[in-house]
């Protein structure tokens, strides 16, 4: 039961953990929007992408492997010191290399010449990002320590933002600004670790034991940047940089919903690894089987109602100017559900199981679709186009993974309650959809009441339904919730 309950922490903590990573620009771009304009927030989201490739090197696959590593000796704190310092020097070597290659990049490409200190700017989310091991406290499983320092930074963000940013021509400021909001907080786990590590050099490190399964994860890690910030990039190459801004507003929604939907799984990761390394293989596949249909119960209705709504999400986003980023809204949507799938049946079920080669396969094939597709469209259909190379792109990686994974992902599906939930959409849509045409009020506060009055009759319709037809999981997690408020109350009465 204490699992259970630290379980179930982690999932809000870490919720709440990534939803701060896109809250913070959800809140503040639509002031920064409407001063910056497309042109400006375009500057900076081709910057954020392009010094994306220099921090991926950098990692070198540790993010999602050092969890991995951290999880399998977090018992034994000398072992863990060890780990830590040799994933540590591995950084060190890759961090260095990658800074090399970004200044050579910034002294020889023309492109690249006029922002020169934008980019020197946010190539400092490279170094914070090196420094930060937030690997290490996934590891060991501490998302509320993670989740309140991450918020204080933000908050801090938040007034740097509303008091610097006045003017177009302050768009280096709001660089600046996203970089301390991103990454500045890992200054602080630097500094932390040492109640969890000995900082004191170990000795007899073993670097070369961690290199194979890093280079798995660091192509893994390539293959997924590329179409996650390629059309980005590609965009920024191929198009201008309105065209980019219009591309970024309907990621950064995009992004929010999947950082939602995806929180369940991330913090399933260590446990699931604990669980395959201790021979649990029972509890590894409840808690990934529930993990599968949680996703699909919540994905599914977020990503049709974006779809429905997608005008007065951008418009409440970044304002009138943004229409052009309408479209390819509702064209990536979809990806919130596949995303979520593919993040319980590669990050968690593979991975755990030893079998990250498979998800590298995968992966790999959703960037050559990506590509492919980038550049077919984004000529002709610039933003929109890029988001239909990353839709295909990520219903590829999901349908491959489900081949490999075979049998153990099929009873799942079977045993998921299609004929309760899928009705429940049906009349979600139907109970919010007079509201599509309707204008409630001018402007940014119209959009707000539109997403307001909508957002609860779908909502409400869909876990009504569910509840009142007894879905198994959906009961379970209203019934749990209400359960563990009961509990609370009756405590502070007594």
């Amino acid at each position: 039961m204490k699992k259970q309950k630290s379980l179930k922490l982690n999932f809000i903590m870490n919720a709440l953990l990534t939803m701060s990573s896109f809250i913070f620009p959800m809140v503040t771009f639509p002031y920064v929007s409407r001063i910056l304009l497309a042109e400006g927030t375009g500057k900076v989201q081709f910057a954020t992408s392009l010094i994306s490739y220099f921090t991926m090197f950098s990692q070198l696959g540790v993010p999602t492997y050092g969890i991995r590593a951290v999880a399998g000796v977090r018992d034994d704190k000398e072992q863990l010191s060890r780990t830590v310092q040799e994933l540590f020097i591995l950084r060190l070597a890759t961090t260095a290399i990658s800074y090399t290659a970004f200044f050579i990049l910034l002294a020889t490409v023309p492109r690249l010449q006029g922002e020169k200190l934008l980019y020197v700017i946010m190539s400092a989310n490279t170094f914070l990002t090196f420094i930060g091991m937030e690997w290490l406290y996934k590891g060991l499983e501490h998302y509320t320590y993670i989740t309140v320092r991450q918020i204080t930074v933000k908050f801090l963000s938040l007034l740097l933002m509303f008091a610097l940013v006045h003017q177009k021509s302050d768009y280096i400021i709001y660089g600046a600004i996203a970089v301390f909001a991103g990454a500045a907080s890992n200054i602080f786990n630097f500094i932390h670790a040492r109640r969890y590590i000995y900082f004191r050099p170990m000795g007899n490190w073993n670097v070369r034991r961690h290199i194979k399964p890093v280079l798995v994860f660091f192509a893994l890690s390539c293959a997924t940047m590329i179409y996650t910030h390629l059309d980005t990039v590609m965009l920024g190459f191929m198009k201008t940089d309105t065209d980019v801004g219009y591309y970024g507003a309907a990621v950064k929604i995009k992004t929010l919903l999947v950082s939602i939907v995806t929180s369940l799984g991330t913090v399933l990761l260590p446990r699931a690894s604990y669980y395959v390394k201790t021979g649990n293989m029972e509890q590894f596949r409840i808690i990934t089987s529930k993990a599968l249909r949680f996703v699909m119960l919540l994905a599914t209705p977020m990503t049709l109602y974006f779809m429905l709504f997608a005008s007065s999400g951008i418009r409440l986003l970044s304002g009138n100017g943004y229409d052009g980023a309408i479209v390819p809204m509702i064209l990536i949507m979809p990806t919130l559900l596949f995303i979520g799938m593919s993040n319980i049946t590669g990050l968690q079920m593979l991975v755990p199981t030893g079998r990250e080669k498979l998800v590298l396969y995968s992966t790999i094939a959703g960037a050559v679709i990506d590509i492919i597709i980038n550049a077919l469209l984004i000529p002709s259909m610039a933003s929109s186009g890029a988001a239909i190379g990353t839709l295909v792109a990520e219903f590829v990686v999901l349908i491959i993974q489900c081949w490999f994974l075979g049998e153990e992902v099929r009873p799942i599906f079977r045993a998921m309650e299609f004929h309760k939930f899928l009705p429940a959409l049906g009349l979600a849509v139907l109970a919010s959809a007079w509201t599509i045409p309707m204008t409630f009020a001018e402007g940014t506060w119209g959009a707000f009441l539109k997403l307001l009055v909508s957002a609860s009759l779908f909502f409400s319709v869909y876990l009504g339904f569910l509840l009142v037809t007894r879905e198994t999981l959906a009961v379970d997690i209203v019934f749990t919730t209400l359960g563990n408020l009961k509990k609370k109350l009756f405590k502070k009465r007594a």
